[in-house]
């Protein structure tokens, strides 16, 4: 289908998978990871080498923990999209992570679940005239990835790690036309598009932490993610329908010869550094480039869309009033803030899609334990409303849940 962001100037936007966004039709997807929720709530720094939380960005931080670490993480949004001449809403909730950290003297190993990016629209139009044409774009599916990682303490400041990841999901999209104003329609058409994904790609990490003084103490991180290619095996369907009461029957349809396709996900370098005294403060910042001009979409006849180059700014830490607390358990939260600006590596009409947004979030320690409740919330802005194109404004709300304990420890009585 010919892609052109004029198809939102009519706008009717509702909640599907893991993403409402109509920027979801372009490569593959909204990219949805963004982090586990204690670091994504420092506006994505991942500077910091914790010994009870799972680092889903940086492998080398595996060799940090020191306890056996299980985490669960998922986002509920609200969207207002915003065009020249229209608005809509939209509501979701989505899983964002699942993983297991196990440390084992100066090795940490992980092994878990990401739901990586994820389509979902329902864009509807109406031509107005003689014979009003309704026109309905629909699409679901994503990329998963379920990944394992090794981190290893090679000297007592330096970390390395790596991490293999294997990619796959399936993307659908269908596009609806038929005329309106009678109750039997019979010339209704529906053209069905689906891309069967998977493929591989490795990442490696490094940290580096130092004492500078007796309280304070210099982190620095750099994550690198090779360019890979993403195997995409593809499928077409036009269909005539009859359309009667709102109940759509296919009446004829043929398979469309249409070729299968590689898309590059790009490589990608993160640089952070930070500061602070440990167990209590924490500022800084990460820069990370991505190489989106690699990037394609699914088929050969989408246009409308382009792919630049992109850049990402984090800025965020953290603060504990007292970790060791007994008299007040607010002093032992963790509250985290952070901002984030990026250009997705997204143009269409000759604009670049921008994404800016402020995250707040708090360490919530379960009693007795060195297990917590970590709750995000995130407040931002995609796109613009000029130029026929889409602004959402969207306040997501994370909850992801870090239960830490020592396993596999030998019985001393039997």
């Amino acid at each position: 289908m010919a892609a052109s962001l004029c198809l939102l100037l009519s706008l009717t936007t509702l909640a599907q998978e893991g993403t409402s966004s109509p920027y979801s039709f372009y490569g593959i997807g909204d990219i949805k990871f963004k982090g586990a929720v204690d670091t994504r709530t420092m506006g994505g720094l991942n500077v910091f080498s914790d010994s009870i939380h799972i680092n889903l960005q940086n492998p080398a931080h595996l060799a940090s923990l020191k306890l056996t670490a299980f985490s669960v993480g998922a986002t509920y949004a609200t969207t207002k999209f915003q065009t020249e001449t229209d608005e809509g809403k939209a509501r979701r909730t989505s899983l964002d992570y699942l993983a297991v950290g196990i440390p084992a003297g100066k090795l940490g190993f992980s092994l878990g679940l990401v739901p990586y990016s994820s389509v979902g629209y329902k864009i509807q139009e109406l031509t107005e005239g003689d014979s009003p044409v309704y026109s309905r774009y629909t699409g679901v599916g994503g990329v998963n990835k379920v990944f394992t990682g090794i981190g290893y303490q090679l000297t007592k400041k330096i970390n390395i790690g790596a991490d293999i990841q294997y990619n796959f999901g399936t993307i659908e999209t269908q596009n609806l036309r038929y005329q309106t104003g009678v109750d039997l329609v019979e010339n209704g058409t529906r053209e069905k598009n689906e891309s069967d994904i998977q493929g591989f790609n490795v990442d490696f990490g490094a940290t580096y932490q130092t004492k500078v003084n007796s309280k304070h103490t210099f982190f620095g991180s750099l994550a690198y993610t090779p360019e890979s290619t993403l195997r995409l095996n593809n499928s077409r369907n036009i269909a005539v329908v009859l359309i009667t009461s709102g109940t759509t029957s296919v009446v004829e349809s043929q398979d469309i010869d249409v070729a299968d396709t590689e898309i590059k996900l790009p490589s990608k370098l993160a640089i952070g550094t930070g500061y602070g005294e440990v167990k209590k403060w924490l500022v800084g910042g990460e820069v990370t480039l991505i190489n989106n001009s690699v990037m394609s979409n699914r088929f050969v006849d989408i246009d409308g869309a382009t792919f630049e180059n992109s850049v990402r700014y984090s800025l965020g830490g953290y603060y504990i009033p007292n970790y060791n607390s007994y008299s007040s358990y607010f002093k032992k939260i963790t509250y985290r803030a952070g901002l984030r600006y990026e250009n997705t590596g997204l143009v269409i009409q000759n604009k670049s899609i921008t994404d800016f947004a402020a995250t707040l979030g708090f360490g919530l320690p379960l009693s007795g334990t060195f297990s917590k409740i970590n709750i995000g919330l995130e407040m931002g802005k995609r796109g613009t409303q000029y130029y026929n194109l889409v602004e959402e404004n969207y306040f997501n709300i994370s909850v992801g849940l870090s239960f830490s304990d020592k396993w596999f420890v030998k019985r001393k009585f039997d």
